[in-house]
Parts: structure tokens; sequence; C-alpha cells
């Protein structure tokens, strides 16, 4: 039977007042840290900000209510912004709301089907070259918002988008570009400010950074783009729950968009659950973690909202403020509602450069840009692995370069495991201890993996027409495991042998390899006395097998 249960259900037992303080604590800061983040995000996205605001109310919500981590925060991420946008520019935004909720049905079965552990298996090596590439694609679509370029609709294709930016920069609006560039300064100087001046330390750089610019704005009546400008405000109530209209024309063609939200979803939250882990010394469950990303993620479109998963920097602001319990999660959700149902018409007079500068700062920092600082100390194999991922994250798509860069890194690994791999002459006495000749019978021992990678390699050394033998004795206590290709591999070597008056002793047989040569009927074939436990005995075995002869 599958078993689930929400981290909520394991923190609520011994549940202290002072502990409820720390998360309400931790709640509210990360709750007004995730409300410019979650309207930024939008934005970039090609949604509106309301979108994004109720992508983290519902979608945080939930996943702290049923998900595997104890300090997870959910919401809307900067790394879906080149995913979203892409799909919306597609497709259209009743298409991306279909495609998120398949998305999440997808995130439920891998939970179901306990495939949560299976994500630890794509390389680092990939994860740090698509997380850089969407850093700079984040960074290139922001370049519009950022200087006031005249561009109606931002390409999503890498090369339109560079060529209509390059045609827009020299029309750029000197007040939104000054604008910008204020706030970047007031951001960066504010974070760093924070880390020597407590009461600064409270206030997140991008919610000061929101406050001034707003203020400045309403006072002085800025002539640049607003959130009221462009989308009208933000609503001040709760949308009507709704589903997306669907036909099964589009559902065919929302499959592949809905495997990389639920690709990237999946990664995402289980890399920040890990964070998270480290940081609190507690273990996260994987797959309750994925049941909470995917139902967020059908939850969310029904109120208008997107593509959500684990934020690994709200995460880590929530660990730093305290928060050790799920109810730090609810309690930032809580925050960003009464944020909407109170303060919601002051949204109008945000400046859209603001934000832009706000998701700026994120896509230069979420990039692991010292990983390429640090490539001449590693192999080939490693640079043409993350630098292939990140080259096609940024020119194609997510989903194309984590395909190319997994088949690249099992490529890499097999030929690894190949090099590894092989069988060394075991060179014999003419007579042995008891003055029995040891001629007519040649020993080799085979060590590393017999797959399909190394069968090539095992068989040239393994050639019965090179061999002047009448017993041939492999010494496998070095294999670590066999596939069916080897397999095939030893039976075509018996047949051959037997065919010239030979055969064939196994020995030293390790756990699986043993396993799969008993179920095969290969050890049948064989005979089981031809299998011994160490090579002294094959060779035993090898002069009684000739003298029977």
């Amino acid at each position: 039977m599958i078993k689930f249960r929400p981290k909520l259900l394991d923190t609520l037992p011994g549940y202290s007042r002072a502990q409820l303080g720390q998360d309400l604590s931790a709640g509210l800061t990360v709750g007004v840290l995730a409300l410019p983040l979650a309207m930024a995000f939008a934005i970039a996205s090609g949604m509106s900000p309301t979108a994004g605001i109720w992508t983290a109310i519902v979608a945080g919500l939930l996943i702290a209510l049923f998900g595997g981590s104890r300090v997870q925060i959910g919401g809307p991420t900067g790394a879906f912004i080149p995913i979203i946008y892409g799909i919306v520019a597609q497709y259209g935004v009743q298409n991306l709301l279909i495609a998120t909720m398949l998305a999440g049905a997808m995130l439920v079965g891998l939970a179901l089907a306990r495939l949560g552990s299976l994500i630890r298996f794509i390389p680092r090596t990939v994860v740090i070259g698509f997380t850089n590439g969407i850093a700079v694609v984040i960074f290139l679509a922001q370049i519009k918002d950022f200087l006031g370029l005249p561009i109606e609709n931002l390409p999503a294709e890498f090369f339109a988008k560079v060529q209509a930016l390059a045609t827009a920069i020299p029309h750029a609006d000197l007040p939104t570009v000054a604008l910008a560039f204020g706030s970047l300064g007031v951001l960066l100087g504010w974070n760093r400010a924070a880390k020597q001046v407590p009461w600064m330390a409270r206030v997140p750089g991008p919610l000061a950074v929101l406050v001034l610019a707003t203020a400045a704005n309403a006072l002085f009546a800025l002539p640049v783009e607003t959130i009221g400008s462009r989308f009208g405000g933000i609503p001040q109530s709760i949308p009507p729950i709704s589903l997306p209209a669907l036909t099964l024309s589009d559902l065919g063609r929302l499959i592949s968009p809905a495997i990389t939200i639920a690709l990237l979803g999946a990664i995402e939250s289980l890399l920040s659950a890990r964070v998270a882990d480290a940081a609190i010394d507690d273990r996260h469950d994987p797959n309750q973690e994925l049941m909470a990303q995917g139902i967020a993620n059908l939850a969310a479109p029904l109120f208008g909202g997107f593509a959500a998963t684990g934020a690994i920097a709200r995460t880590a602001t929530n660990v730093r403020s305290g928060g050790r319990t799920p109810v730090a999660g609810i309690a930032h959700a809580i925050t960003l509602l009464l944020v909407v149902l109170i303060a919601a018409p002051l949204a109008a007079h945000v400046p859209l450069a603001t934000l832009s500068a706000i998701v700026v700062l994120v896509a230069v920092n979420m990039g692991e840009w010292h990983e390429f600082r640090e490539l001449r100390r590693y192999s080939m194999n490693y640079r043409v692995v993350l630098l292939a991922t990140f080259v096609i994250t940024v020119i194609f798509d997510l989903t194309l370069a984590v395909e190319i860069g997994m088949v690249l890194a099992s490529l890499f690994f097999i030929y690894r495991v190949q090099t590894l791999s092989g069988v060394e002459r075991v060179v014999l006495p003419a007579q042995a201890p008891d003055g029995s000749s040891n001629a007519g019978i040649m020993a080799f021992q085979v060590f590393g993996s017999m797959f399909f990678g190394t069968v090539g390699k095992i068989e040239d050394e393994l050639d019965p027409e090179q061999m002047d033998t009448t017993m041939l004795v492999l010494d496998m206590h070095k294999v670590i495991s066999l596939d069916t290709t080897a397999l095939e591999m030893l039976d075509t070597l018996l047949r051959d042998l037997r065919k010239r008056g030979s055969d064939l002793v196994l020995c030293g047989l390790n756990k699986q390899p043993g396993s799969i040569i008993q179920r095969s009927g290969f050890l049948e074939r064989l005979g089981s006395n031809r299998v011994c436990d160490t090579l002294q005995e094959g060779i035993e075995e090898a002069r009684m097998l000739r003298r029977l002869a």
C-alpha cells in the first residue's frame, strides 16, 4: 500500500507557542518578499501580476499543507520564466493553464510511482548547465522592460529576440532606464547594508525597493510604465474558480510543454528541499513533495495561476527567519492573501522598471557562474556536458537541453566504465602442486562491468579462434554486473568452444552475475559443476574435465 504523510502531521505533536511565534514571523517575512517576486516573475513570463500573486497564494498554501519538507516555500520561480513565456507566446494563456494542470497530474503520477528519488540521477553538470542557461534567458527577456524598449511582443525564439532587442536599443526610454538602474542600485545597496544593519535585515531588499519606487511614482507621477498602465491594476478580490476550456486537439499539442513544466518543477522543488535539509538538519520525503507539487499545479490554474515549484531563495529566507514547520509556509500564503484584499489598489503605481530590476538581480544570482571559471579543472567530458546543456538551453529550450545533456552524460559514463572494464590473462604454472599438468588450460580474469558497452572489448580478448586450449577458465570475482548482452556473449563463447572440443568454467561469481546466469537458463546449458567459487577450484575442475574429455 502506498503511504503518503505530509510533514505538517509530523510537526504538530509537541508544537509549542514559541515555535508558532517563530513560524508566523518567518511566514510574514517570506510573504512580503514573495509579493514583488510573484508580480515580477509573472510579468516576465508574459502573464499578469494578478496571476503571479494567486499562484504564490494557492500553490504556497497547498505545498505547505501537503509537502514532504518542513520548510519548503512554493510559488512561481525565476526558473520558469522562459518556459512559461514560450508556452504563452506559442499556445496562449488558456493553454498554459491546461499544460500546468497536465504537469500537475504528471507530478502526482511520479509520486504515486515512488519515483521521487530518480530526480537525483540527473547529473550535476546538466543541472548547472540548464540553471545558468535559464539565468541568461531571463536576463535577455528583462532588457525590454529594464530599458523601456518599444517592442510590442518580444519573440520567444533566441535569435529573433536578440535581433529585436538590438534593433530597439537605440530607442530606449531615458526615464525608464534611470529608474531601472536606480532601483537596481538601491537593491544592491540595501542587500549589502542589511548584512551590517539589523533592522534592514528584517526588510527584504525587493520589498524595500518596491515600496520606495512605488512611493516615488505615486508622489511625482514619473513618466514610466506601471502595473496600472499595462494591466489596469490588481483586483481587490478572490478570483472565481474556473476550469480552462479544453479540446482534444489542444491536449495532444500540450503534452510536450506539460512534460517540460513537470520536469523543471520536480527538479527545482527537490533541489530546494535538499538545500533546506542541510540547513535544518532534516530529511524530506521526495515522493510526498512531488505529490504536493502536483496538487499545487492542479489547483493554481483554477484561480488563474500558473506553474509553481519550490523556491530556493524564499525557502532559504524562511529558514533564516526562524521557520521550522509548514506553518510558516501557510502563514506566508495568508500574508499574501491579506495584502491582496487590503492593499491591492496601491499596486497600480508599481513601476515595471523596478520589477524588471528585481528579476535581473534574481537572474544574476541564480546562475552558478563560478562553475565556468572552474571548468579547466575538470575533464573534457564534464565541460562538454555542461556547456552543451547551457548553450542548448539558451538557444533552444530546456527540455531539449536536458535530453541532450542526459544522453551525452550517459555516453561519457558508458565510455568511462568501458575503460575501467576488461580482461587480463592469468599466467598458470606448468604444473599444479599435486604434479598435475595445466597444459591446454587458459585462465583469464574479467573485471569491471560486463554490459553492452564492454562486450566488444571482452569478445576481442576471448576469441576462441585465437586460443590454443581445451579448457577456458574465467575468474569473474571482480565483475560487479552483467547484462543480457554480455550473457549472450558468454552463450556464444560457450557454443564456439564446444564446437572446437573445448569447454568453459566460470568462477567467483558475485550476486548479480550469478543471479542472471541462473535465471536465464545459462547455468543449465553450462553445467552447474562448471561454476566454482575460486580460481583455484576452477582450474582443478578444468583439469578434471580435460581428463574426462
